[in-house]
């Protein structure tokens, strides 16, 4: 029997760039982009049109068409398999995440509620669809009363257990345990997104330049296909129904379910952001020689950086480079503030560096490390 593939890594899971790397398909996008802006400024347009016709309408099916219908005259087409496998009396929906505007494409095919996560009530949040909902630390207790409200009809609550967005190709992000912690029964439902000649998101990409985009290109195609109802097993925990239900979406999507979370896409967006020449020096922080022991390994890596910042003690240093084990990415996280400490005294010859602003020590830090390189 064959091991199972590795999971795959961040930077597979997120598109770093949005436009094609395959030169016919970038010719083709420069040659479509004057028909493009065109799209983008008519169906800027009418979205306003849609905008106020899906506040008019009461919530039902005659509104669902009309908008459904309308957005596709906006590129944003609406599809879904195995609608009878959706089970009405399941008050929680469970989904990947690919796009900002996922709940928007699944209210178009059922009625639900998504709430906004990490950011407060305001118009923003009210317009573009989600529940208004004050801080994480009432919510799943006031999603809990939402759920057993005897409101007719009841609405379900449609959630992303990875709480962010990938690419949709390659795997899925770890599922936060608090959405399987609402009821006993979830619905999972997998999402596949299609858009021709870009990528359908970028990691470090607003909702607002996400629906620009979308506008742009002539058609985005949203794929939902519905999954039977999932139950808790007996003295089964939150995380272990999360992960059971992880593999049962990867599963169906062809994917790995991962252990990443959106804090590893935040750091891997932060590396993103500060690209580094990998020289000797960095590749030593992912694989020491098997000369020296370990604390030898860990003193020359905290060398290194103490050469390229001196005015940092040694102390904060090691502390740091034993979390991340890179040399790099211990630099960023000085050079970034993210680590505080108190500096120290530097010698005469090497007082230019520290009183340097940061755009310029990050320019010593790549001379340094490329002169290693050399």
């Amino acid at each position: 029997m064959e091991p199972p593939p590795p999971a795959p890594g961040p930077e597979r899971l997120f598109d770093a760039h949005r436009l094609p790397g395959d030169g016919f398909l970038l010719l083709a996008l420069l040659l479509y982009a004057p028909v493009g802006f065109c799209l983008l400024v008519l169906r800027l347009f009418l979205g306003v049109h849609v905008f106020l016709v899906s506040c008019a309408l009461p919530d039902s099916v005659l509104r669902r068409f009309v908008v459904r219908t309308m957005c596709a005259v906006l590129g944003l087409v609406a599809r879904q398999e195995d609608s009878g496998l959706r089970d009405h009396r399941v008050r929680v929906l469970i989904s990947n995440h690919v796009t900002p505007f996922d709940h928007n494409i699944v209210n178009l095919l059922t009625s639900c509620s998504t709430p906004l996560l990490n950011s407060p009530p305001s118009f923003v949040c009210w317009s573009r669809g989600f529940m208004e909902m004050d801080g994480r630390g009432q919510l799943v207790e006031s999603l809990k009363r939402f759920c057993s409200s005897t409101r007719l009809p009841p609405t379900p609550l449609l959630l992303f257990p990875e709480e962010a967005a990938t690419n949709g190709r390659e795997g899925l992000l770890h599922f936060s345990s608090w959405p399987f912690s609402i009821q006993d029964v979830v619905q999972p439902l997998t999402l596949r997104v299609q858009r021709p000649l870009v990528s359908v998101t970028v990691s470090d990409a607003s909702w607002v330049s996400e629906l620009l985009w979308s506008l742009f290109v002539p058609f985005t195609v949203y794929q939902v296909r519905w999954l039977r109802p999932v139950h808790r097993q007996r003295q089964e925990g939150n995380e272990e129904f999360a992960l059971r239900v992880q593999q049962l979406v990867a599963k169906e999507l062809g994917q790995t379910g991962t252990r990443l979370t959106p804090a590893d896409k935040a750091e891997h967006m932060k590396r993103q952001r500060h690209p580094r020449i990998r020289p000797r020096s960095a590749q030593s922080s992912y694989s020491p020689s098997p000369g020296p022991s370990a604390d030898v390994h860990q003193a020359t890596l905290a060398q290194q950086v103490k050469e390229v910042l001196p005015h940092v003690p040694l102390g904060v240093i090691q502390r740091d480079l034993a979390r991340t084990g890179c040399v790099d990415l211990t630099i960023t996280n000085l050079l970034e503030g993210a680590v505080a400490f108190m500096p120290e005294d530097i010698p005469e010859g090497t007082q230019a560096l520290p009183t340097a602003s940061a755009p310029k020590a990050l320019d010593a830090c790549l001379m340094m490390m490329t002169a290693h390189a050399f």
